[in-house]
């Protein structure tokens, strides 16, 4: 997923677009690990990158994004940019 979200529309609210914007995230995220596991694969990670633009992103943690969407949100931005791409995983014995 590569997607810029706009912050303005002319019927609905600054905190209804946020929401929306979080949900089809979360859709997204649910979609992307219900796919089958190629072979060896333990799970499925994420590369993200978050930020005001696409030039401006920069590399975030999975569970961060709420958290950027929320102080996007506070600094009052028009729109904001992320992009997240899945990739296999594995488990690192410790």
């Amino acid at each position: 997923m590569k997607k810029t979200f706009e912050l303005s529309h002319p019927k609905k609210t600054l905190p209804r677009l946020i929401e929306a914007a979080k949900h089809e995230i979360k859709k997204y995220l649910k979609r992307e690990r219900r796919k089958t596991l190629p072979a060896g694969v333990a799970f499925w990670d994420f590369d993200c990158k978050f930020g005001t633009s696409e030039s401006t992103a920069t590399v975030i943690h999975l569970s961060t994004i709420n958290q950027c969407i929320d102080e996007v949100e506070k600094e009052q931005h028009s729109s904001f940019y992320i992009e997240i791409l899945a990739k296999p995983g594995t488990a690192s014995k410790s």
